[in-house]
């Protein structure tokens, strides 16, 4: 329902929208567009299924169709940009991020590339010498899987702090996990949060610790938070712009016009909010509140919106991690890890704070979006769905990653009507070390089984979990339909996507999954004029081709957000 000011606001689209009707039939000019796209590839997933051109006014679409055609919306302000055969597609939706992590991360120490600890314990130092004594020096992004040696000492396949502590005795160091759900600390964090032989460990979290009892300094899934919670979001204006530019330039570069935000305080929705409202967000968010339940129990009323600032924020769905990560050893399975047969995961949120989201989301209209990775997490998820939906299959909630899945608990995502929000990406990232964890059997059973999914009837999208990955959509629909990992080897192949459904999970599917498909997610008119175009055809180059593919331009609200260099972009 669009209010009076909206209806004022798109008043000139709703007359251009008439105009291509009267048009047709003889009526008068239809007017002129701000935007003009022509001599394209347009992949619209409406009808028709391909077009050449289009038109936009008003942040709509007003016009899909032929070049020829789309000329006569083009006036002496017109912005005509000639596609010269090129891809276009609905813009990328981004179907779970960290919209906020996407943009610190950029202020943080990158471990990824690292592949010793020996490595990150020289970044560590080299900040360090940059630093004054008693700040925080920060980093994300190992993981000890990838490294190319075992540190020593380890435990548990991990390091221990000391030589981590020797080279920042006066700066506390904390350096998160690639997955979100470990972090590393050196001495002076661990000493700021007050972390010893005599600390327990907390719910659905673990202290990793040595022979001796000792912390080694690895802090799994809710123990993490000991530390963090000493360095709460830091929202004073000019650092808090800083990082929502930062993200917003780093996701237009990569063709993403939408972004579902997998979980923001209400801190950081009113950052957002307000921004919204000064027109100063730089692409459109979606978001999942992360609060407690008996913050949200008072003011989850008064954060409901949907398409403030002229669609550029929306919240209504609420985050929760019932589970932790595969990587950390903290996905919650049935049945223990092959590789640390001691353990079956963590539970990190008890199904009684769980039941009471589920009714909190309920009451207030917003869709339950509940992390869950392990097979155990998934069953217990559904569960929990079955129980307090009963049998209502509109309220589209959603399994957050669905990683690791119970096969007799496939089809039950399509019976329930809940959405797998999964990131392709993660399947060729973490395959070679994933049967490590589970087993060949359960892994070819049930690991990132989207194929099953889908064929099952179930609304799967995509996403990268950024900064979990890089927030790219090229390298996670290249994973969607080839499953080839880094090493070249594929992740059991059946499961591939075919391009269409991989496009479709970046697109209209992901918009379904946040109730935004009437305004987004195609090329029709009416809907946001928001396009992506790539220096490649990612739909009929060779497989292999697909990776060097790069964004051309970024239309979001029929602007020109982002233009690639011309020096910089590949051959097609």
């Amino acid at each position: 329902m669009i209010d009076v000011r909206a209806r004022a606001r798109y008043a000139p689209v709703i007359g251009a929208v008439l105009g291509v009707v009267l048009g047709s039939c003889g009526g008068e000019d239809q007017g002129s567009a701000e935007l003009v796209v022509l001599n394209g590839r347009l992949v619209t997933l409406a009808v028709p299924a391909e077009a050449e051109a289009l038109a936009a006014a008003g942040g709509r679409i007003v016009f899909v169709g032929s070049s020829e055609d789309a000329r006569a919306w083009i006036g002496p302000d017109t912005e005509v940009l000639d596609l010269e055969g090129r891809l276009g597609v609905p813009g990328f939706i981004e179907g779970h991020g960290h919209f906020w992590g996407v943009g610190e991360a950029k202020l943080q120490l990158a471990l990824e590339g690292a592949q010793t600890w020996d490595e990150i314990v020289g970044q560590v130092a080299e900040a360090v010498a940059q630093a004054e004594p008693g700040t925080w020096i920060l980093g994300r992004g190992w993981h000890q899987s990838k490294w190319s040696e075992v540190p020593v000492p380890e435990v548990q396949g991990l390091p221990t702090h000391h030589s981590l502590s020797a080279v920042s005795p006066e700066n506390p160091v904390l350096l998160g996990h690639a997955s979100g759900h470990m972090a590393f600390a050196n001495a002076r964090a661990m000493e700021l949060a007050g972390i010893d032989a005599g600390t327990a460990d907390p719910e659905g979290g673990e202290i990793v610790r040595d022979a001796d009892g000792h912390p080694t300094g690895a802090l799994r899934e809710t123990a993490e938070n000991l530390v963090a919670g000493l360095r709460s979001e830091t929202l004073e204006p000019s650092y808090a712009r800083q990082v929502v530019r930062l993200a917003g330039e780093e996701c237009l570069a990569k063709g993403i016009t939408s972004f579902q935000d997998a979980g923001s305080s209400f801190g950081l929705i009113d950052l957002y909010r307000q921004m919204a409202d000064d027109g100063a967000l730089p692409l459109r968010l979606w978001v999942m509140v992360r609060e407690s339940n008996e913050a949200m129990a008072e003011s989850l009323g008064n954060y409901r919106m949907i398409d403030r600032g002229n669609g550029f924020l929306t919240v209504r769905g609420i985050k929760r991690s019932i589970d932790g990560a595969l990587g950390s050893h903290g996905a919650w399975l049935l049945d223990p890890y092959d590789d640390m047969p001691q353990s079956a995961g963590l539970n990190t949120t008890s199904l009684d704070v769980m039941e009471e989201t589920a009714r909190l989301a309920r009451e207030h209209d917003f869709q339950f979006c509940v992390h869950a990775i392990g097979d155990r997490a998934n069953r217990e998820t559904l569960d929990l769905f079955e129980r307090t939906l009963a049998g209502d299959r509109t309220r589209r909630w959603r399994v957050e990653h669905a990683q690791h899945l119970h096969p007799d608990d496939v089809p039950r995502f399509a019976e329930l009507g809940v959405i797998a929000s999964m990131q392709a990406v993660h399947c060729t990232s973490d395959g070679p070390w994933v049967p490590d964890r589970l087993g060949e059997q359960r892994s070819a059973e049930g690991a990132y089984v989207w194929r099953d999914l889908i064929e099952s009837g179930a609304v799967v999208t995509n996403g990268t979990d950024a900064p979990v990955e890089d927030v790219d959509p090229i390298a996670s629909f290249h994973a969607s339909i080839s499953r080839r990992m880094a090493n070249g080897e594929i992740f059991y192949e059946d499961q591939r996507m075919t391009r269409e459904e991989a496009l479709r999970s970046y697109t209209i599917d992901a918009a379904y999954a946040a109730f935004e498909e009437d305004v987004k997610g195609s090329l029709e008119v009416g809907k946001f004029a928001d396009l992506t175009v790539l220096s490649r055809d990612i739909m009929t180059v060779p497989e292999n081709e697909i990776p060097g593919a790069r964004v051309v331009y970024t239309i979001l609200g029929g602007q020109l957000a982002y233009r690639r260099p011309p020096s910089s972009i590949p051959g097609g």
